[in-house]
């Protein structure tokens, strides 16, 4: 047996065993009198936490992946945990930890019908939606570890394990990809990684105390509201920058990816939307201000990372600013990104085809996407150090207890290919979301919202001659904006677990009035720990 598959076997018969001891000890999934017994709910965290320990070590012990997936939220005080069980019995100060523990599980199964399309991978393009029927799915494990190792200083391990099935091998898609936590070269095979292993140290400078809450990737502490943060490792730039509106668990929230930050925002990193490089924060009260410099990868949407750092890189800097209006809170960031890495422009591409139509998409000996379209140009024949930039802006405000909207855009220069994110130039969002308090249900959550992509017209023009890049490219195109229609509802069920209904409504797929429009309806059930 796969020594990876062997673990998972492992894993299972153990969360199966401990389940049927739970239940046998009285454990009620609709958190009824029948509820497990503190005393049988630590021991099955502790020999659930031990499998975890076992898994982690496996994971540093062999060669180890990543994956992209959604920054974490805050665990709100006193929700249920391991660590707020060993708190509440006199075992852990969740107030100023030393270590935690957390973890999430997550399945999430989308079907889309068929839809109209007059062509489909036109003339050998490779990178159409397909337009029948399909099922797609994603399952994730995540384990969040945090160890304070002295005075300000933290560090993070995540290890996770993922399987996967997108729609039409993750092509066809810009900004409106419907699963956030979809990656490229993933697998249905569940694959055991690591995503995250990074420093962070904090340096007091007065001011307020601000207090920070328990979670996965904080440990619970008091800082200074004025501050330097300084983070050093392996992790994603979503981490830190443009984070989550009103601070929601992405696995709770919106599932399309145009809501995980910027669609237009081609930050660097390997295929999977991991990176490793450095990033300061200067903190000043309601002000704060980052810096982050990541790597890129070593081909555009692969997964080998290419660690020079001084020749090739991605570089970004945010503002924020929080504030009050009519003593609601709301929140203002801006966000610049500057990348430096070995890239085509559409433009060279199209004039190397024009100049010698031998150069085209099926000659290429270098690194290429398989396009089998012999007329039409190639980003391979372009690739040289290449400069991309794009300036973007974010917004929240509460407008009533537990209700908010949010927005934000981002305009990319649209003169070279994707290179890590979606294919999207410029994009813009925007949406409400809403807490159950209202209707008596304070662990549910709703939303609407609305994703917008565009492509420059150079893009078109490339897509149009029958060019694909990372993720787009039918053989021919009728450019429009690539719009979708994002709404959820995610139900609290037995205090841990939650049940989502989405249903997303894209037209022009693949930024292309000619095909679409195209409907998904999806399910999602998450739980946490």
């Amino acid at each position: 047996m796969h020594f990876r598959s062997l673990i998972l076997a492992v894993t299972r018969y153990v969360y199966r065993r401990e389940r049927r001891a739970a239940v046998s000890d009285g454990y009620g999934c609709d958190g009824s009198d029948r509820s497990l017994g503190r005393a049988n709910l630590v021991s099955l965290f502790n020999r659930a936490r031990s499998v975890m320990l076992v898994l982690t070590s496996c994971l540093l012990a062999s060669s180890l992946a990543s994956a992209q997936n959604g920054t974490p939220a805050p665990r709100p005080e006193g929700e249920d945990s391991l660590m707020q069980v060993l708190t509440d019995k006199g075992l852990h100060d969740i107030e100023n930890e030393s270590w935690n523990a957390y973890g999430q599980f997550t399945y999430i199964s989308s079907w889309k019908p068929s839809f109209d399309a007059p062509y489909t991978n036109l003339n050998g393009s490779i990178n159409s939606l397909l337009p029948t029927a399909e099922r797609s799915f994603t399952g994730t494990a995540t384990l969040y570890l945090g160890l304070r190792l002295w005075k300000g200083a933290e560090a993070y391990l995540v290890p996770e394990l993922i399987s996967e099935q997108p729609f039409s091998q993750l092509r066809g898609l810009g900004g409106a990809i419907q699963n956030f936590e979809l990656q490229k070269g993933g697998a249905s095979v569940p694959q055991v990684y690591r995503s995250r292993l990074f420093l962070k140290q904090t340096i007091g400078l007065g001011g307020k105390s601000d207090v920070e809450e328990s979670g996965p990737l904080q440990l619970g502490t008091h800082y200074d509201s004025r501050r330097l943060v300084f983070v050093a490792g392996n992790f994603t730039i979503l981490d830190f920058f443009d984070t989550n509106a009103f601070d929601i668990d992405p696995r709770q929230g919106f599932l399309s990816l145009g809501f995980m930050t910027y669609a237009a925002y081609d930050f660097a990193s390997d295929a999977r939307g991991y990176s490793y490089g450095g990033i300061g924060e200067f903190h000043w009260d309601d002000w704060a201000v980052r810096y982050g410099r990541i790597t890129p990868p070593k081909q555009p949407n692969q997964l080998p990372v290419d660690f020079r750092l001084l020749k090739y890189y991605g570089d970004q800097v945010e503002v924020e600013h929080k504030h009050t209006i009519h003593e609601q809170e709301g929140m203002i960031r801006v966000l610049g990104y500057r990348n430096r890495e070995n890239m085509g422009r559409f433009s060279d591409a199209i004039a190397a085809f024009d100049a010698n139509p031998q150069e085209n998409a099926t000659t290429c000996t270098g690194f290429n996407y398989g396009s089998q379209n012999a007329g039409a140009p190639d980003l391979c024949w372009a690739r040289k150090p290449n400069i991309k930039e794009g300036i973007g802006a974010f917004a929240e405000q509460y407008i009533g207890h537990d209700i908010g909207v949010f927005a934000r855009g981002m305009y990319s220069d649209g003169k070279t290919e994707v290179y890590a994110y979606t294919s999207t130039d410029r994009s813009a969002t925007v949406g409400v979301l809403a807490k159950g308090s209202v209707w008596s249900r304070s662990k549910d959550l709703t939303g609407i919202g609305g994703n917008l992509g565009w492509i420059s017209n150079i893009h078109a023009k490339y897509l149009g001659m029958g060019g694909v890049d990372g993720f787009i490219g039918d053989g021919a195109i009728t450019a429009g904006s690539e719009r979708s229609l994002d709404m959820f509802y995610s139900a609290n069920l037995g205090k841990v677990y939650w049940l989502t209904g989405d249903y997303q409504h894209i037209t022009n797929p693949g930024f292309n009035a000619a095909r679409g429009p195209v409907n998904v309806f999806t399910v999602r059930v998450h739980g946490e720990f």
